[in-house]
C-alpha cells in the first residue's frame, strides 16, 4: 500500500517562509504577506477536497456537500488569555506532526494518520443515504469543518454536548469534532427509554445536543426539562414528516448545515489572500499548517491529556446509569497499547457492528484508525451479508454474537439429513478433542493450572496426548474439508475476532478454535476504558481473558478482609493502571467506593489468577486471568452453597433448544430457571409445549455433570429477553432484577412448597 510521503504537515511549518507580520495594537495580529518556502512538487499533486470530489470506489458525487468558499482577504485573531481560541486539532502549530509518544488528546492521532495513511480509505459507511467513503484526509477535513461548526453556534471548551446516535460514519465525525473542540460528550444509544435518555442530558450538563435522526430527536423532544443552545441532526428523516418542532425555540441543524458553516468560519477566520498557497487551496489539511497562518500561542494547559474527554453511562444491570467519567489519557492508553494484543496493517478492513459509544467498539475503532485500517459500519441485519461482501481482518463483538452464529450453524447442521447430522457431529466432536490434545501439548490446558505436576507426570501426559493427536489427525483434517470449509466461506474473518463485554461461553470458544477462526477474549469495564487484560493469538488460553495489558495491574482479593488471595484462588478481581476512570460524574460517593485509597478499581467480578509452571499441561498459563461470574450475581442456596448463575447458564446454551436461560434460585433448597426456547421451525417442526420441555430436560441432564449445581425446575417463557422490552441493557446483558420482577410469579410456582 502506498503512504502520504513523509512531511505534509512539516514542510508547511517552516518559521523561515513567514514574512511581514505586522503588530497591529495590544495582541492583534494581521498577517500582511507570506509565502509558501520550498514546497515539494508533489505536494500539487495533492488533490483538493471540494464540492466535485468523487467518492472513491463509488459512482456518487457528494453534491450537497459544496464546500468551495471562496478565501478571505485578511485573517484576524483576538487572543485571550488563559482561553484556547478555538480546537486544539485546527489551532495552527507551530511543531511537527505528533508520534504515538508524543499525543496528548484522542484527536492527535488524526494528524499523525493523515501524515502516514492520507489516501488510503478511513470510513466506509455503504448502508445510509448516501453510501459514504472518506479517506483519512477527507475525514479528518470533516472533523476539523464540525469542530468549527460547533464553535460557531457558540460551543466552549470544556462544555458538555450529548450525543445520542446509533453507529455510523458521522457518530464518529461528531464524536472526534466536539473533541476536537475542546468539549465533552456525554454518550449514549438510542434504544433507551425517551425518560433515561432525557436523564442522561439533564445529569451531564448538556447544552447542546447531537442525535442521529428526527425521530429520535422527536421522541426527546417532549422528555425535555432543559434548554440548550442547539441541535444537530446527523441524518436525514426516514420518512416525509422532517424534523419536527424543537422545544422553546431551540435552534436545530443538520449535519451538512454543521458542516458547511465549520469550512466557510475556518476560510474566513485563518486564511488571508495574500497567505493563500499557489494552488489556490482552501483551508483544508493539507494547507491548515501552512506559514502564512499564525495564531497566539495555547494556554500550556488547554490539551492536557488529563483532561476530561467523554462521559459514558453505565448500561444500569443492577439500577440507574453512572455517568463514566473518561478522560483523553484514558483513551489513549488503549490506543497505544492495543497492538499488542492484534498488529493490524494500513489498509486491512474492521468491520464496525458494535454500538460507537460501547467502549469497547469505541476504543477498538480509535485504536485500528490510528493504525491506518479502514472501518466498515454494518448492522445485526446485515451483519452476515457484510461478512461475505466485505472479508474482515479483525472485528469486535460480545458474547451474545458469537453465541447467534454458533446456534445458527449447529441449526442448520441439524436440519440436515440424519446421515449429514451424524458425520458432522461425529467430525466436530473428533476435532474439539484433536484441539484438547493440542492444548496439552503445547502446555495451554488451563484445566490444570491448579494442578502442580512432576516432571514424570508431565512427560507421560505428554506423551499420552501426542498419541491420541496423531490418531485424532486424519478425523480433524476429514473435518476441515467437509464441514469447516463451508463455515470459514461463510464467515470470512481473516485474522482475529475479539469478544468482550461479557463471559464468552466455553464450547464456543472450543469450537471456533476447531473450526480454524481465531477468538480472542478481552476483559475491562466502561470504568476500565474498557481493555485490562486480553489473549494473543501467539499465547490464546482458551477459557481466560489473557494477561494483564501494559502498564496495568490485576489482583485478586478476598471480599471480606480485602487481602491479596494467592495465584489459584478465587476472589474479587481489582484493576489499577492508566485506563482507570476519572471517576463518576457528580457521584463522589461512588467513586470513593470504586477506587481504592491504592487506586484499585473494585470490578466486582469473581476471578483468579493462573499459577505459573515450569513443567505441565498448563505451563503457558501462568499470570492468566480466569473470570468466574459477578459478586452481585452470586446464588446463594438454602443450604448456604455460592453458586455462580453465569457458568450454569452458559452450559445450558450448549442445548439447541435453549435460546436465553436466567438462573434462579436464592434462598431455595435448588436451582430453577426462566427459559426462552428456541422455536425455530427447522429445529423444533411440530412439537408441543410438552414435547419441547421434554428436550430441554433430556439436554439438562446430560449437560448436568458439567455444573457446578444442576438445574431443577424451569419455566418456559414466551417472549424473548430483549432491550426493546427492558430486559437487557443496550449492551445486550441481562436485567437480572427486572426480569426477577416480571416473572416473580412464575418463579414462585417453581417452588410450591414455598407458598
Amino acid at each position: 500500500m502506498g503512504t502520504v510521503p513523509h512531511g505534509i504537515f512539516a514542510q508547511h511549518l517552516c518559521p523561515n517562509s513567514v514574512k511581514g507580520i505586522e503588530e497591529l495594537g495590544s495582541g492583534r495580529r494581521r498577517i500582511v504577506g507570506a509565502q509558501l518556502a520550498n514546497l515539494r512538487t508533489h505536494n500539487a499533486a495533492i488533490k483538493r477536497v471540494g464540492a466535485s470530489r468523487r467518492l472513491r470506489g463509488c459512482g456518487t458525487k457528494r453534491g450537497d456537500q459544496n464546500r468551495n468558499v471562496q478565501l478571505s482577504t485578511r485573517c484576524t485573531i483576538e487572543p485571550r488569555e488563559g482561553i484556547r481560541n478555538f480546537a486544539p486539532v485546527v489551532e495552527p502549530q507551530s511543531v511537527a506532526v505528533p508520534g504515538s509518544g508524543e499525543w496528548k488528546n484522542v484527536t492527535d492521532i488524526w494528524r499523525t494518520a493523515v501524515e502516514k495513511f492520507g489516501d488510503h480509505v478511513a470510513l466506509n459507511d455503504p448502508h445510509h443515504d448516501p453510501p459514504t467513503k472518506l479517506t483519512f484526509k477527507e475525514a479528518y477535513q470533516e472533523i476539523l469543518d464540525f469542530s468549527e461548526g460547533l464553535r460557531v453556534y457558540g460551543l466552549k471548551p470544556s462544555q458538555k454536548v450529548a450525543l445520542i446516535s446509533e453507529n455510523s460514519y458521522r457518530w464518529l465525525i461528531a464524536d472526534q469534532g466536539i473533541l476536537s473542540a475542546g468539549a465533552v460528550n456525554a454518550v449514549r444509544g438510542t434504544r433507551s427509554s425517551p425518560q433515561e435518555l432525557c436523564g442522561v442530558i439533564t445529569h451531564s450538563d448538556s447544552v447542546a445536543l447531537v442525535v442521529d435522526t428526527p425521530e429520535t430527536y422527536n421522541k426527546l423532544a417532549s422528555h425535555l426539562q432543559v434548554s440548550l443552545m442547539f441541535v444537530v441532526v446527523l441524518w436525514p428523516s426516514k420518512s416525509a414528516n422532517g424534523h419536527g418542532s424543537a422545544p422553546s425555540g431551540t435552534p436545530t441543524y443538520t449535519y451538512d448545515d454543521l458542516i458547511k458553516t465549520g469550512r466557510t468560519s475556518l476560510s474566513r477566520r485563518y486564511i488571508s489572500k495574500e497567505s493563500a498557497p499557489s494552488d489556490s487551496r482552501m483551508y483544508t489539511v493539507d494547507g491548515f499548517n501552512s506559514p502564512g497562518f499564525t495564531s497566539p500561542q495555547a494556554p500550556s494547559d488547554a490539551s492536557k491529556s488529563t483532561d476530561l474527554a467523554t462521559i459514558v453511562y453505565t448500561s444500569g444491570t443492577s439500577g440507574s446509569p453512572k455517568g463514566v467519567m473518561l478522560s483523553h489519557a484514558n483513551l489513549l492508553h488503549q490506543i497505544v497499547n492495543l497492538p499488542e494484543v492484534v498488529k493490524p496493517v494500513p489498509g486491512e478492513i474492521f468491520l464496525s457492528l458494535l454500538p460507537p459509544w460501547h467502549m469497547y467498539e469505541r476504543s477498538a475503532e480509535y485504536f485500528v484508525l490510528s493504525q491506518g485500517v479502514c472501518v466498515v459500519y454494518t448492522s445485526t441485519k446485515r451483519f452476515k451479508v457484510d461478512l461475505a461482501r466485505y472479508p474482515t481482518d479483525f472485528f469486535v463483538a460480545v458474547p451474545l454474537v458469537f453465541s447467534t452464529m454458533y446456534s445458527a450453524i449447529m441449526t442448520q447442521i441439524a436440519n440436515g439429513s440424519a446421515v449429514k447430522k451424524a458425520i458432522a457431529m461425529t467430525l466436530i466432536a473428533a476435532s474439539l478433542k484433536y484441539k484438547q490434545m493440542e492444548k496439552l501439548i503445547d502446555g495451554r490446558a488451563l484445566a490444570y493450572a491448579r494442578v502442580e505436576q512432576s516432571s514424570g507426570a508431565a512427560k507421560t501426559q505428554w506423551l499420552i496426548a501426542s498419541f491420541m493427536l496423531l490418531i485424532l489427525w486424519p478425523l480433524h483434517i476429514l473435518a476441515q474439508k467437509i464441514v469447516f470449509s463451508k463455515i470459514l466461506a461463510s464467515i470470512c474473518i481473516k485474522k482475529a475476532a475479539i469478544s468482550g463485554g461479557g463471559s464468552l461461553p466455553s464450547h464456543i470458544d472450543n469450537f471456533f478454535e476447531a473450526v480454524g477462526i481465531t477468538v480472542l477474549n478481552g476483559y475491562g469495564l466502561t470504568e476500565t476504558s474498557p481493555v485490562a487484560a486480553a489473549r494473543v493469538a501467539q499465547n490464546n488460553v482458551l477459557g481466560s481473558v489473557g494477561r494483564p495489558i501494559a502498564k496495568t495491574e490485576i489482583i485478586v482479593v478476598n471480599p471480606l478482609t480485602g487481602k491479596r488471595m494467592p495465584p489459584g484462588e478465587k476472589g474479587i478481581v481489582k484493576i489499577r493502571g492508566p485506563q482507570v476512570m476519572k471517576g463518576y460524574y457528580k457521584n463522589p460517593e461512588a467513586t470513593e467506593k470504586a477506587i481504592d485509597k491504592d487506586g484499585y478499581f473494585d470490578s466486582g467480578d469473581i476471578g483468579w489468577i493462573a499459577p505459573f509452571h515450569e513443567v505441565g499441561a498448563a505451563r503457558k498459563c501462568g499470570g492468566v486471568l480466569v473470570l468466574d461470574g459477578r459478586e452481585k450475581d452470586t446464588i446463594v442456596l438454602s443450604s448456604g452453597e455460592n453458586i455462580e448463575p453465569t457458568q450454569i447458564e452458559e452450559i445450558a446454551l450448549q442445548s439447541l433448544y435453549v435460546n436465553q436461560i436466567m438462573v434462579v434460585g436464592q434462598d431455595e433448597r435448588r436451582l430453577g430457571a426462566l427459559i426462552v426456547p428456541n422455536r425455530d421451525e427447522g429445529l423444533v417442526g411440530i412439537l408441543s409445549e410438552e414435547e419441547l420441555e421434554q428436550k430441554i430436560r433430556q439436554d439438562l441432564n446430560k449437560l448436568a455433570p458439567q455444573m457446578q449445581c444442576p438445574i431443577g425446575p424451569f419455566k418456559l417463557i414466551d417472549e424473548p429477553f430483549s432491550v426493546e422490552n427492558g430486559l437487557l441493557t443496550p449492551t445486550l446483558k441481562m436485567k437480572r432484577g427486572v426480569i426477577y420482577d416480571n416473572y416473580s410469579k412464575d418463579i414462585a410456582d417453581l417452588y410450591p412448597s414455598r407458598k
